[in-house]
């Protein structure tokens, strides 16, 4: 006996079936409208620090292209998209097809981010072994969400990514201490052709 369940996100509540990104993971919100009462921040996210830092690099080159598995928002690459919208690409929650994507847009020239969260990013580990390293393609991974994350929760906590990646020939491996280093980190990746080259930086 074969069930087959076809579900639809947020069936039932209005807002949450009108947003395609939204009511994934949710805080305090208002019942009737869907409004998420989410603390004000005090100083400006790392996602949203390694998105302006992303828009300024590909302005100066257009080979720099985007890649998301389904995260444009979380990632901060929907910033990207509303301004490059031909070169970001949001795979569906596919990582390993991100990273292999990827590695086929630098293969051609291109200088690819792939914006990941360190937890997912481990499910492409073969990927990025076979089709990234070995081959030594210049991707460039942007692992969002390092370290413990805290509102995420502990499956989202990103804490093997430095052991899984240090081993693998040719990588490099950068982590920001704070907003300006990742700025500078960014920067770095877009101009690192040689190898792969991967960044963590919290939420």
């Amino acid at each position: 006996i074969l069930v087959h369940v076809v579900t639809q996100k947020g069936k039932g509540y209005d807002p949450a079936e009108s947003s395609s990104d939204k009511y994934h993971g949710v805080s305090k919100f208002n019942v009737l409208t869907g409004e998420q009462a989410k603390a004000k921040p005090n100083a400006p996210s790392y996602t949203s620090v390694f998105a302006k830092s992303l828009i300024a690099e590909a302005e100066r080159d257009d080979r720099i292209v985007a890649v998301t598995a389904a995260m444009p928002s979380g990632t901060g690459l929907d910033k990207f998209e509303g301004l490059f919208p031909a070169r970001c690409f949001d795979v569906g929650i596919a990582e390993q097809h991100a990273v292999t994507f990827a590695a086929g847009l630098a293969s051609e020239g291109y200088k690819p981010f792939a914006a990941i969260y360190s937890t997912f990013l481990q499910r492409a580990y073969d990927q990025i072994v076979h089709d990234v390293a070995i081959q030594s393609l210049p991707v460039r991974f942007a692992i969002d969400r390092a370290g413990f994350v805290g509102a995420d929760g502990a499956t989202h906590a990103g804490t093997f990514d430095v052991a899984y990646l240090s081993c693998l020939p040719g990588m490099t491996v950068m982590a920001a201490a704070d907003e300006l280093e990742l700025m500078h980190m960014v920067a770095t990746a877009a101009s690192h052709d040689d190898g792969p080259i991967a960044f963590r930086y919290p939420r």
